[in-house]
């Protein structure tokens, strides 16, 4: 009874922990669909209830094994308590796959073999009835362990042995917040994997069931929970950013199937649905009603995926307007499209923007009654020292002290012509390099041109007080109703000299902590920083550019140290720095190690890679010969985004070429 408890237990709290999952698993799945994972979690819970309760059943009737007509029964709930224990070890195979989001080769490796393992035991059950491999029953009814059982956990511990190292191996090279998950997911392997192998010696105990138990409760306070937690995060960012607009849809690229998420009441009454099997012939439908009949060919124009796709090729986002009726009356919509960063799905916000359009009508209508003050503050900013106030036509101007401290301004003076004055004090105040500079950009057809354009233009130049330099900012704007120009002057000088020391003190401590000391080039910290910025490209399933690593090891250097001492071997490393930097012109060079560089193709260096290597070991050819340069070993290889997961995959193949190189530049056999 004993035994039957524990899987009980084991039965009730894995169903009210992963309620939800059990009450939603669909077996029918796509690889693509977005709660891929969640369906695998809930295969691997279910499968995990029928293991309990084959054991519960189990225990029940090996008690009344002797009764008439038990055995029979006990047989095939045996037969069945080894196959859903295969059932589980294949769901959490699945879900580890599904989780890592990978079909690289290690998974695919795992997936396939642990499928082979579940249909190699449901032959050996068959055949067990005739030939008795995994268990039997003696006259009496006791349960009789045979070799196979044996087999088939060992393969069961060697599954979750290597299914746990694989995501010790993830975890350590992911970040912080992944980390935790995959190292979960690998202690739950080695849990059920010890449990697993108590069971072996401990044939009448229930601890493949408490291994399960103890491994589903890590797997859902660490990562399922986590997930849900995450999930309820987007989907409150979703909802918030809603509430900015009146509608916004979430859009599979490849199906058409979307999700809405509306706060408006009017756009609720359009009669889209919430979520639907195709995005753009459901819009299509409700143009006819709904968008104001002038702008109904153009609105219709948009709702085709090629053409949103082309609209957004070279660009974060693009948007259009036109109007929609609503309550009988067309009102100017905004519509937004953006594509999610993993390129699967588009983001397309709505937006009422009539009573803005109409407030900024009326805001124009107020800016033509504005008088001269306030047309000056259009332009005014806090720290002006002074500000001039410039009329376009005759260039006539009043010139405004700026009282930084009440926010007022007070005429100072006044003029017929503020070029000519101004053009004749330049070479009096401003510096001589910057004069010339000055006057092109108060050229006022040169000014006019420029805000004909842009809301307002600036110029940072020098002036001369008390023989020192100062440095200013000149700033230009156009009134409201284009008839005057206001410009702005301000002191700058101190904001200039602390950007300048700021910039000075940031780029030479950056520059102390990635060089490497001997050789100038960069360091192993260096590299470290780029293989880190790589990494998280690719973990976040960007496409990276196309790139190749190329490893070098300088030959000689201990025998060089040994016989002519260790300067000379600092030459040696400089001479060989110097090599790959000459050769490698457009990629950065690192040295990682005593004799150990490393050079990371990119652009040109990338497309001629072939030649610059061909290049790189002619050299090291001619100075073996001679025994007039370094001889370094060499090895490269190309990231291939297919099957590297990691940076240290290409590493690695260039760490072993160039051992291959260096074997061959010892024997003398290239």
């Amino acid at each position: 009874m004993l035994y039957s408890t524990v899987a009980a237990l084991a039965l009730i709290l894995n169903t009210i922990l992963n309620w939800d999952a059990l009450r939603n698993v669909r077996f029918r799945v796509g690889n693509q669909d977005k709660r891929l994972v969640y369906f695998r979690y809930g295969h691997f819970t279910l499968a995990a209830n029928f293991y309990f309760l084959s054991d519960i059943l189990w225990g029940l009737l090996y008690e009344y094994r002797n009764v008439p007509g038990i055995f029979p029964i006990l047989y095939s709930d045996t037969v069945f308590y080894f196959i859903f224990m295969l059932a589980t070890m294949l769901t959490w195979a699945r879900y580890i796959v599904a989780y890592l989001k990978t079909n690289n080769r290690k998974s695919l490796l795992m997936l396939h073999g642990v499928w082979a393992m579940f249909m190699l035991g449901l032959i050996y059950l068959m055949v067990n009835r005739f030939y008795h491999f995994i268990f039997s029953f003696d006259n009496s009814h006791n349960y009789i362990p045979e070799s196979g059982r044996y087999v088939t956990f060992v393969l069961q511990i060697f599954f979750y042995l290597v299914t746990s190292i694989y995501m010790m191996q993830v975890a350590l090279r992911s970040g912080s917040r992944k980390k935790i998950k995959y190292m979960t997911a690998a202690i739950t392997s080695i849990v059920i994997c010890v449990f697993t192998f108590l069971q072996v010696y401990f044939t009448y105990y229930p601890y493949y069931a408490m291994g399960l138990i103890v491994g589903i409760c890590l797997v859902h306070t660490f990562i399922e929970a986590g997930e849900k937690e995450e999930k309820e995060i987007h989907d409150h960012i979703a909802s918030t950013m809603a509430e900015d607009y009146e509608v916004i849809y979430y859009i599979d690229i490849e199906t058409g199937e979307f999700l809405e998420f509306a706060k408006s009441q009017k756009f609720k009454s359009l009669n889209i649905p919430v979520e639907g099997k195709d995005f753009f012939s459901e819009v299509k439908k409700t143009a006819e009603e709904y968008v104001y009949p002038d702008d109904r060919e153009y609105a219709v124009g948009f709702y085709n995926l090629d053409t949103m796709l082309k609209n957004l090729e070279g660009r974060r986002s693009f948007s259009f307007k036109y109007r929609v009726i609503s309550h009988g009356e067309p009102r100017f919509t905004l519509f937004t499209v953006m594509r999610t960063s993993d390129k699967k799905y588009l983001i397309f916000f709505v937006k009422d923007i009539e009573d803005e359009l109409d407030a900024e009508k009326k805001q124009k209508e107020s800016q033509k009654k504005t008088v001269t003050v306030t047309q000056i503050a259009e332009g005014l900013a806090s720290n002006y020292d002074d500000i001039y106030y410039v009329n376009i036509v005759d260039s006539s101007y009043v010139s405004y002290a700026v009282n930084n401290i009440y926010g007022q301004l007070q005429v100072n003076q006044s003029g017929d012509d503020f070029y000519s004055e101004s053009f004749s004090n330049i070479p009096k105040i401003v510096h001589k390099q910057d004069q010339e500079m000055l006057k092109e950009f108060m050229d006022k057809d040169s000014m006019l041109s420029v805000l004909d354009s842009h809301k307002g233009c600036s110029l940072e130049y020098r002036l001369i007080v008390s023989g020192k330099s100062k440095y200013v900012r000149m700033t230009a704007r156009k009134t409201s109703d284009g008839t005057h120009f206001i410009i702005g002057i301000e002191n700058i000088d101190e904001e200039i000299k602390r950007e300048k020391q700021h910039v000075k003190a940031l780029k030479t401590e950056k520059e102390l902590a990635r060089r490497d000391e001997l050789t100038g080039i960069k360091n192993k910290t260096a590299y470290r920083e780029l293989e880190e910025s790589v990494q998280a490209n690719m973990d976040n399933g960007l496409d990276y550019l196309p790139y190749a690593l190329i490893v070098c090891d300088a030959n000689n250097l201990k025998k060089i140290n040994d016989t002519q001492g260790h300067a000379a071997g600092d030459e040696y490393i400089k001479a060989s720095a110097k090599l790959l930097c000459n050769i490698f012109v457009h990629s950065p060079v690192f040295r990682i190690g005593g004799d150990e560089f490393v050079v990371f193709l990119r652009g040109s260096d990338y497309s001629s890679k072939n030649e610059l290597m061909e290049k790189l070991r002619g050299q090291v050819l001619d100075n073996q010969k001679t025994g007039s340069g370094p001889v370094l070993a060499s090895g490269i290889a190309e990231y291939d985004m297919k099957n590297d997961n990691f940076v240290s995959d290409v590493f690695d193949r260039a760490d072993k070429e160039m051992y291959e190189n260096k074997q061959r530049l010892k024997a003398g056999n290239l």
